[in-house]
């Protein structure tokens, strides 16, 4: 395994971070989910179709460029939907249909249009049910609290067939906007013998599950620093908090925790780029996602006091955005069930 990322990632990583630093802004909670302005300058940038295989003009950085991306997205707390549309686009990338990708990856990478992922959580069954009509497919099915699917153009989705599972792309007609523990940019989405395009069989809930454990690492890299830089700063009893010993017990933990992520996070990336077997590395990602999650961020609050959980606080929003990527496509008690099962069959 190689744990040094090349120089056209890294380079990638900062110009993405530059422009979320300087243009991101945040909806007020509980609404929005979508920064369109900052989703149009990324596409500018060239930052969204850097990772897309050089097919279809990519940059050809893959899943590992877009992990770094993610990375960032995670420390700025971003509201664009990277994810799901890369992982979308590279699934009609990979199917080579020419008129496919000029109807969705192209203005996608353009910033003129969102994709959206319709996956189950880890472990449980599709929601979706695909039946042949003459040379195409009706796809039928739902599913609730889709991300981005409000603002979505078009969407991703397994789908059960006679012979099996398969991935189809549909119009995004008929979603209904949901609002969840941060933003409203969910979407229930229910299909009714939809058209669709089938796509080539490709490793969606991995791909998609590696990219939340990207952006979750972003989430609490950024927490935990803000965490340690008003411990150093805050005083009670004439002393910073930070001098305390249980907040730095906490503090030293939450590291330890993050340090995890980044470990497991890069691991299964590097597996799944290499085309190489990476299910238990992938579950194991995602459970350190979702418990170290889960424990940064609740630390972050604690150490804050009553600030952290006022809504108006910057800190409330990589709470939230950490809470939802830790349960997001199955929190740590799916993944540990995912690791049982392949170790029963190994």
């Amino acid at each position: 395994m190689d744990f040094a990322l090349s120089a056209d990632v890294t380079e990638l990583a900062a110009l993405a971070g530059r422009i979320l630093s300087e243009r991101a802004s945040a909806s007020p909670h509980g609404e929005g989910g979508f920064d369109r302005t900052v989703w149009q300058e990324l596409a500018r940038a060239g930052v969204i179709d850097a990772a897309l295989p050089t097919a279809v003009g990519g940059g050809g950085l893959g899943l590992l460029g877009q992990c770094a991306v993610l990375t960032e997205i995670g420390r700025t707390v971003a509201e664009v939907p990277y994810l799901p549309t890369v992982v979308a686009a590279s699934a009609i990338a990979e199917s080579g249909d020419r008129q496919l990708i000029e109807e969705w990856v192209v203005p996608a990478v353009r910033g003129q249009a969102v994709l959206a992922l319709a996956l189950p959580d880890a472990g449980a069954p599709c929601g979706f049910t695909a039946e042949p009509d003459g040379g195409g497919w009706r796809v039928s099915g739902a599913q609730t609290a889709v991300p981005f699917a409000a603002f979505a153009d078009a969407l991703v989705v397994p789908a059960h067939t006679p012979e099996g599972t398969a991935v189809f792309v549909v119009a995004a007609d008929g979603v209904r906007r949901q609002s969840v523990v941060d933003h409203a940019d969910a979407g229930l989405v229910e299909l009714n013998g939809v058209p669709a395009s089938r796509l080539p069989e490709v490793s969606l809930l991995d791909h998609a599950t590696v990219g939340l454990c990207a952006q979750q690492l972003g989430v609490l890299e950024s927490a935990l620093h803000r965490t340690a830089e008003y411990a150093r700063q805050r005083e009670q009893f004439g002393h910073v908090i930070g001098a305390f010993q249980a907040v730095r017990q906490r503090l030293a933990d939450a590291y330890i925790d993050v340090e995890a992520v980044r470990l497991t996070l890069w691991q299964a990336a590097w597996r799944l780029s290499e085309g190489l077997p990476a299910a238990s590395e992938v579950a194991t990602a995602k459970y350190w996602a979702a418990e170290a999650g889960h424990r940064v961020a609740h630390t972050a609050v604690h150490i804050h006091g009553g600030v952290g959980i006022d809504t108006d606080h910057e800190l409330h929003r990589y709470f939230v955005a950490a809470k939802r990527l830790e349960f997001a496509l199955g929190g740590a008690t799916a993944q540990l069930r995912v690791l049982g099962e392949l170790l029963a069959t190994s």
